[in-house]
């Protein structure tokens, strides 16, 4: 996979795939509303100015800056979406300025991308999108975009060839994760560098806890063969966030997990939850089920289980889940989300996340609250 800085407001940093054979690293600001701070650039500067010495006095390291990261749940572009195609650079608004504004935004692609190949054949739903889905995401904002999930094979492995070029060719770059040519890419981490923290994010499938939904195993990436990146058995993904935990700063694990229409986490996944936090996942966040579910502190962890639908042909409630996450100070720390920050919306006939207001905004923070009770998070 390929990947670039996303568009939106955010500052110049670099987006790496990290595949066999190498990286590629692109570096494309763009043009956006000014902010209501300082730029970053002097922040990070007057952050950097050594401090006075003496003799027998040593200064301090600076502190790193900390960075910003934006997560919404799944996204197609089915129904009325559909036609927002027509002009990817605002296909997504009114949330494009929520996802923007972040240093890395990440959501879930839920539905094969490019031409080619069939629906699979008995299954009920099955979503199809053109290229410029992707560039409709990251004219929204987004980052990297997961397509480890149910359906982004929904046209068989036919497409997969279109599906990668297109995820190579997304303007302004898009890194997508957890789909690739083989087991290897699959699991390859995306990973941004925003002013020298680099924040890896790695993303995989777990089985289906509700046997009437659609599987993924049958879609699993293999050594020679292409697929999404499948954890029904979690030690390939667990290992690769202990290795991505060796060289990133921060390291997000954005998961296909959970019962669909359940709004409290599974109890495979409040087990996974805390396996990955111990292999040195920052964030853990999930969607699937089509609900909100809980979020909050797990150990030295914050996990988001479920972050409901985002861009989605069925109405209801949504938002936006912004974390602010201090980057280690020594090598060998943990990094640490200090604020977390809900905007909240719900999608309309449309299939657009617009922002609640008023009584309707309260409303939404409140469900947010009452969710931890059952996800037992802090």
């Amino acid at each position: 996979m390929t990947g670039a800085v996303g568009g939106g407001v955010r500052r110049c940093g670099a987006v790496l795939a990290l595949v066999a054979g190498g990286a590629v690293a692109g570096c494309t600001p763009s043009a956006g509303p000014a902010s209501d701070g300082p730029p970053r650039d002097a922040l990070t500067a007057t952050a950097a100015t050594p401090l006075p010495t003496t003799p027998g006095h040593t200064a301090r390291e600076p502190r790193p800056a900390p960075v910003s990261i934006a997560l919404a749940g799944d996204v197609h572009f089915e129904g009325p979406l559909a036609s927002r195609l027509r002009r990817p650079a605002t296909a997504l608004a009114p949330a494009t300025p929520a996802l923007a504004a972040a240093d890395v935004a990440i959501v879930n692609l839920e539905t094969s991308v490019g031409s080619g190949g069939r629906p699979e054949p008995g299954k009920r739903y099955t979503f199809s999108a053109p290229a410029t889905a992707l560039d409709a995401l990251a004219s929204a904002g987004i980052d990297v975009a997961s397509m480890a999930n149910n359906h982004a094979l929904d046209f068989g492995r036919e497409r997969l060839p279109s599906t990668l070029r297109a995820a190579a060719g997304a303007r302004p770059a898009l890194a997508v994760v957890g789909i690739g040519a083989d087991r290897d890419e699959a699991f390859t981490p995306a990973v941004t560098d925003v002013d020298g923290t680099r924040v890896a994010v790695i993303a995989a499938s777990v089985a289906d806890q509700d046997p009437t939904a659609d599987p993924t195993g049958g879609w699993a990436a293999g050594p020679d063969r292409p697929g999404i990146a499948d954890a029904i058995d979690p030690r390939r993904l667990l290992r690769e966030v202990r290795r991505a935990d060796e060289s990133a700063d921060v390291v997000v694990a954005y998961l296909h997990w959970g019962v669909q229409g359940e709004r409290c986490p599974s109890a495979e996944q409040r087990s996974l939850a805390r396996r990955l936090v111990g292999a040195g996942a920052d964030v853990v966040v999930g969607s699937h089920a089509h609900e909100l579910q809980g979020d909050g502190r797990l150990g030295p962890g914050y996990v988001a289980y479920g972050l409901g639908n985002f861009a989605w042909y069925s109405p209801g409630p949504t938002g936006v889940l912004t974390l602010t996450v201090q980057p280690p100070r020594a090598p060998a720390g943990r990094a640490r989300v200090t604020a977390s920050r809900w905007w909240p919306a719900t999608i309309g006939a449309d299939g657009l996340a617009a922002p609640d207001s008023g009584v309707a905004a309260a409303a939404s923070r409140e469900r947010r609250r009452a969710l931890r009770g059952c996800a037992g998070l802090g």
